[in-house]
């Protein structure tokens, strides 16, 4: 066994093999290199070919080490690339540790030059040891964009990300010229910071540098529109470049994805498919995630078609996102078949099958897995997301008190404001409101329009005007121009007959200019969307829609339904109140359902607010009626309805 340096005895340094191939390949390549030949450290090293490499003893499997002396004087004569073929390794590795035994053995022998300093930082930055970084960064000349590009990168991936836009402005005052890879990284760190008038500013010196037609800096750009909201601007990056890459393409559909635009997202794929470019997991991914958020089945089912026919059946990532897709439309029993046909259960899988569930109002199933989520993976703060939802849709008020405790004190994730909104929902709907505001008032993060926003809800469940008032009137302070708080409000004076209550509430509404959401719901038949509002006469079936209506109303009546007028929040006569309930959007859509698919056919529908208690009803007994599964997503969760019974079990 041939050794690069001489064994001592002393305190030694420890190189795992896959950075000594490295070394020895660099070895290779040089004319010369310090001898090894010598058996003992009693031998002068002398200078020889290359016959005479680091090697490892066959027997060892292990990501341990061969011993280099640290204190060995002959250690200080390895040539300084070497040192540098070393560290470049342990940059390659994320191999951090043997890095630091190295700079500890430079320190005390060869010294620092500005290269192996430079590697140093890099090696530090990339495994996030950004103190040590920063230290070596200022103690040596930075005269080159390397050196800022390297610690400005390791901050904006890492954070906190306001040092890398104060690195970038340092660099500038220092006369550094950034180039097209300080761009992305200084980008990059605005996205996270939402800090849009920087990245605007970042923008305009990308132009008068000349790198406004950079894919990678026009990626970058496009990703900080994106995660600021501006889709108009990111697609004006988008349109002004001319020759793309997939990865361009990529953000400018995650920026779709990421922001509602689910038709876009759709389009620019196409549009991505006629140049030529063959889409890429990324690419599935973003597009497969836009179909999920507003429940595109038959969109999702083309991508899924896509990704099978590019070879990615295989690929965990895609078969993830399409776990979610299929979860989150209406098709929780074949998201857990692709679920199982996995490869690889990473922990993001576990939480969307779990969503999935919760969602829907399955929690034993969702509860069931995840215990087995426990034997296989580490749940993180979106796992217990999941797993209190699904508590909180299905009312296991003592299960969701276990499984908050135990996610603190078990595995040692501290709530975020989504865990205790998912508390205050459970506590609330089962009418524990003062317990619920309690928990409000010891939270360890400040509460948020969703906390206070489900405390809200509750008190119109339950008609608890005092904490109801309460509620909303934290909710103008965090929200103020969200019309829906003031309604539910106002839906909740209405119910104890506080007309003065109603409006007052309205008076504020129309002071502040704010205008109640109109109910919308909407269906996918023969691949082609209807939408209806309440009470709307404008679908060219209109005539035959209002039929429908009036012939399941009579056979509903027949089969003992009694429209219940409570969620009509008007003073008016009851006759009127009846006619309303029955001009609700979702059974408009129902209606045109029924008359448009075969029988059996199975009908999803979507809504843009909360399914009222008459309508919730009048579902059960048409699915009853006309003996047909019947899915309704509002805007909480899904009610699957199937002989004339929800799967809420009447609790939501």
């Amino acid at each position: 066994m041939l050794l690069h340096s001489i064994v001592g005895k002393r305190s030694c340094l420890l190189i795992p093999p896959c950075i000594i191939s490295s070394v020895n390949n660099s070895i290779r390549n040089s004319n010369n290199f310090i001898s090894t030949s010598c058996a003992s450290s009693t031998q002068t090293p002398t200078i020889f070919n290359s016959s005479a490499l680091i090697t490892l003893p066959h027997h060892s499997n292990r990501k341990t080490s061969r011993v280099l002396n640290q204190s060995s004087p002959s250690l200080s004569l390895l040539p300084s690339y070497c040192y540098a073929s070393i560290f470049q390794s342990c940059i390659d590795q994320r191999a951090v540790e043997p890095g630091r035994q190295i700079h500890a053995h430079c320190l005390t022998g060869l010294g620092l030059s500005t290269v192996i300093t430079t590697k140093l930082i890099n090696l530090y930055s990339v495994c996030n040891y950004l103190p040590e970084a920063h230290f070596l960064f200022d103690g040596v000349p930075k005269d080159n964009v390397f050196l800022w590009n390297v610690l400005i990168r390791g901050y904006a991936w890492s954070g906190p990300h306001e040092a890398a836009l104060s690195l970038y402005h340092q660099m500038l005052n220092s006369g550094i010229k950034p180039d097209n890879f300080t761009f992305p990284f200084v980008l990059k760190a605005c996205s996270a910071l939402s800090a849009l008038q920087e990245g605007r500013d970042i923008h305009g010196y990308v132009i008068r540098m000349g790198w406004e037609f950079d894919v990678y800096v026009g990626a970058a750009l496009i990703d900080m529109y994106g995660k600021c909201g501006f889709v108009g601007s990111a697609r004006q990056v988008f349109d002004n470049i001319l020759v793309r890459d997939v990865v361009l393409w990529n953000s400018m559909l995650a920026t779709y994805s990421q922001n509602g635009h689910p038709d876009n997202a759709h389009l620019l794929c196409r549009d991505m498919a006629m140049v030529g470019l063959r889409p890429t997991m990324a690419t599935l991914v973003a597009v497969i995630s836009a179909s999920a958020d507003i429940a595109a089945l038959p969109q999702g089912r083309e991508v899924h078609g896509l990704s099978w026919r590019h070879g990615f059946e295989s690929q965990d990532k895609v078969k993830t996102a399409l776990v979610d897709l299929y979860a989150k439309c209406g098709s929780v029993h074949v998201a857990r078949r692709l679920f199982e046909r996995l490869t690889e259960k990473r922990v993001i899988s576990w939480n969307a099958m779990i969503a999935g569930y919760a969602m829907h109002g399955h929690a034993s199933e969702a509860l069931s897995l995840f215990e087995e989520m426990e034997e296989e993976a580490q749940p993180d703060h979106v796992t217990f997301v999941g797993v209190l939802s699904a508590c909180s849709h299905g009312g296991l008020m003592n299960e969701g008190w276990k499984f908050f405790e135990s996610m603190v004190t078990k595995y040692l994730v501290q709530p975020t404001v989504q865990h205790y909104t998912c508390m205050v929902d459970l506590l609330g709907h089962a009418g524990r409101l003062d317990e619920a505001y309690n928990l409000i008032e010891q939270m360890t993060v400040r509460p948020d329009s969703g906390v206070w926003g489900a405390l809200l809800n509750c008190c119109k469940i339950h008609r608890n005007v005092g904490l109801g008032e309460r509620a909303l009137e934290k909710l103008i302070d965090l929200v103020p121009n969200d019309a829906g708080n003031y309604v539910i409000l106002s839906n909740i004076y209405a119910q104890v007959g506080d007309w003065e209550g109603v409006a007052k509430v309205r008076k504020l509404m129309k002071e502040r200019g704010l205008k109640k959401s109109i109910a919308c719901s909407w269906i996918e038949v023969k691949s082609k969307v209807h939408a209806f509002l309440a009470g709307d006469t404008s679908h060219p079936q209109s005539d035959k829609i209002y039929a429908e209506v009036e012939r399941l109303g009579g056979l509903m009546k027949a089969a003992g339904y009694v429209p219940d007028t409570a969620p009509v929040f008007h003073d008016i006569e009851d006759d009127e109140k009846t006619t309303m309930i029955c001009r609700h959007s979702e059974k408009l859509a129902i209606a045109f359902g029924l008359l448009n698919t075969p029988p059996g056919t199975r009908l999803v529908v979507t809504k843009n607010l909360r399914v009222c208690d008459d309508c919730h009803v009048a579902i059960k007994f048409i699915s009853g009626i006309t003996e047909r599964e019947i899915v309704v997503r509002d805007v909480n969760r899904y009610h699957h309805f199937k002989d004339g019974v929800c799967s809420c079990g009447d609790y939501w």
